[in-house]
């Protein structure tokens, strides 16, 4: 019998013991994000392709994907980012067959959580994606009878047998023992990455635990790091309204993006600035209020659990805000994890202990009251589980998945399984963050609607919604005070619209709003923050970025002149208008040189020179055209 782990330094080679332990039928899980082994699915992937006797099914979650520019304009500005952060990153083979000629008929990718808005015009992706909450995945993957996981691991620095699963325990350490109970071919197939933070653990296995292991130089690489996005004022200000609910002693939840950079840093703002914390939110006016306020300094601290540590909670704990232990000790329960380098630097070179108190757990675990309820329930005190949406009905109803037409953005993900949660804790609230308004094709439009289409949270799950403009609690009210509540917090431009059309369906009485407490615009939310501001709060990058001086400066232009190109009319008159700029100044003239518009030009590169001009002035102005 062959000793466990069999270690290898080819993947080829691995490939083709896999193939011959599974006779040729892979059923293959590659875990969320970060985790994947890339180099083993790329083996088999290409091992599969040249013999269509050997089927490959692949069953994974949020496959990621370096970005690239839809245009020209983008192409020039996002290139040259993504060579300088992702270059080391290896492409996935079925993302590139994916995005070409498609997969043979021997090969099948499922997934159940999408990079948000890559695959929309992926019929093929659509068409295979799989709706099910995160909590559930296990269960499905038993049913496709999963017999090989092929995940990223990392060695462990004091040079032990351990290898732990690090970024992602979320459904490895479930699915163990389902594929252990189950019998036949079940292979845990570990790829070393040095790279990768060693959490030590329950995520941290003994390396006779897997049956193959690879290892070396050749599949070393760099993680994939994306940049902090920008933060808007509008989601400083959410993020500022949901600090303001969370008690101290307490639990929070926090998801990924700008709105959970958003929350860490109005809690650091709470914990650090308590005085300008709350003249901030009566400022911005719209709540939270009464028993669903908390505004001092957090003496106790609050304790996380989250299917994602999010990089907010790694700034939380160095504030001094994360800081209550859970029964185990642990400051954090989290699932899987995924950030920019300095995120992974910090986890890499924090002594032991401190890593220790940043537990990784299976998903079972952190989006579930399974197991030891008790004990999970006197953790999860006070808890404010935050997750974002996309939109939000005048009933309560939340899309944050799917476009009405049935196209999948992400997924489901585990925002049902804690707003679930959240509704069997004591005191524990789901808090669902999105901005009141979007641009779509050169126009805004409301966030919130008489309906919402395809809901990810159907009505009577309703509980806290919040937009910049206020927060509206919905649990246990009546229709009509949902309708009132949601109209509070839409943005002025579209109040007497949802008024009409909710008098219209006879869910609110004439005059039923009530009267406006103050005025649902952007720019009285920039003038609530700009004291904040001038002190050094509500920053664009409250936890820093990976974006140079130059494409920071660039990304508001870029996305406005993203806007004005949806509209050919608009886009003619912004052309037209942009020629009379003037010529860059010493202050612009870096970022023209950075899209490489700074050279001899082309007649169409010196209009597009000169509508880049445009829109930095316009953005530095705040001009609306």
């Amino acid at each position: 019998m062959t000793a466990r782990p069999e270690r290898h330094d080819d993947a080829r080679r691995l490939a083709e013991r896999i193939i011959a332990q599974t006779g040729g039928d892979v059923r293959l899980g590659l875990p969320l994000g970060l985790g994947k082994a890339p180099h083993v699915a790329n083996a088999l992937f290409e091992r599969a392709r040249a013999d269509p006797s050997v089927r490959l099914r692949i069953f994974t979650a949020l496959t990621l994907e370096a970005p690239s520019g839809a245009g020209d304009l983008e192409r020039r500005f996002v290139e040259p980012m993504a060579e300088r952060l992702f270059a080391g990153w290896p492409r996935l083979a079925y993302v590139d067959a994916l995005r070409g000629d498609g997969l043979p008929p021997n090969i099948e990718v499922n997934e159940f959580f999408l990079q948000a808005g890559a695959w929309l015009s992926s019929a093929r992706v659509q068409q295979s994606y799989t709706s099910i909450n995160y909590s559930r995945a296990v269960a499905m993957l038993r049913a496709v009878g999963i017999n090989v996981v092929a995940q990223l691991v990392a060695p462990d620095p004091e040079g032990g047998d351990r290898l732990s699963l690090s970024s992602n325990p979320d459904l490895t350490l479930d699915m163990l023992d389902v594929m252990r109970a189950r019998g036949g071919p079940c292979l845990l197939v570990g790829q070393e990455n040095a790279a990768l933070p060693f959490m030590p653990g329950p995520a941290a296995l003994e390396a006779t635990e897997f049956d193959h292991l690879l290892a070396g130089e050749s599949s070393e690489f760099p993680l994939f790091a994306p940049p902090h996005a920008p933060v808007s004022a509008a989601e400083h200000a959410i993020g500022l309204r949901i600090a303001g609910t969370v008690p101290d002693g307490g639990t929070v939840q926090i998801g990924i993006g700008s709105i959970g950079d958003a929350l860490g840093a109005a809690l650091i703002m709470r914990h650090q600035a308590p005085a300008l914390f709350r003249e901030t939110l009566d400022r911005l006016c719209g709540g939270p209020a009464g028993a669903l306020r908390h505004d001092g300094p957090f003496n106790e601290g609050l304790y996380g659990v989250s299917e994602m540590f999010a990089p907010a909670f790694q700034a939380l704990f160095r504030a001094g805000v994360l800081k209550r232990r859970a029964k185990d000790g642990a400051v954090l329960h989290a699932a899987f994890f995924l950030g920019p380098e300095a995120f992974y630097r910090q986890l890499r070179e924090a002594p032991p202990e401190e890593r220790a108190l940043f537990q990784m757990r299976p998903i079972s675990f952190t989006n579930t009251l399974d197991g030891d309820r008790a004990a999970k329930s006197r953790d999860r005190r006070d808890a404010r589980f935050v997750n974002n949406a996309m939109a939000a009905s005048l009933l309560g109803d939340v899309a944050s998945d799917t476009l009405e037409d049935g196209r999948v953005v992400s997924g489901v993900g585990g925002q049902h399984d804690f707003v679930m949660q959240a509704l069997d804790l004591p005191d524990a609230r789901a808090i669902i963050a999105l901005t009141s308004t979007r641009w779509a094709k050169g126009a805004i439009h409301s966030r919130i609607a008489l309906s919402c289409g395809r809901a990810t949270l159907p009505r009577h799950l309703r509980d806290v919604i919040v937009t910049e403009y206020g927060l509206a609690d919905l649990r246990n009210r009546s229709d009509a005070d949902c309708v009132a509540a949601m109209i509070a917090i839409a943005d002025d431009r579209f109040r007497a619209g949802l008024a009409d059309a909710a008098a219209r369906a006879g869910k609110l009485a004439p005059g039923g709003a009530g009267e406006r407490v103050a005025p649902n615009t952007p720019d009285r939310i920039e003038a609530a923050l700009a004291p904040a501001r001038r002190a050094g709060w509500c920053a664009p990058f409250p936890f820093g970025t990976d974006f140079t001086p130059e494409e920071c400066r660039l990304l508001g232009p870029l996305k406005r002149l993203r806007g004005v190109a949806a509209r050919p009319l608009d886009l003619a008159r912004f052309a037209a208008a942009a020629v009379f700029e003037r010529a860059p100044s010493e202050e612009e003239a870096p970022l023209l040189k950075r899209l490489s518009l700074d050279g001899a030009w082309t007649l169409r590169e010196r209009l597009m020179a000169r509508m880049v001009l445009r829109a930095v002035r316009a953005e530095a102005t705040g001009q609306t055209g």
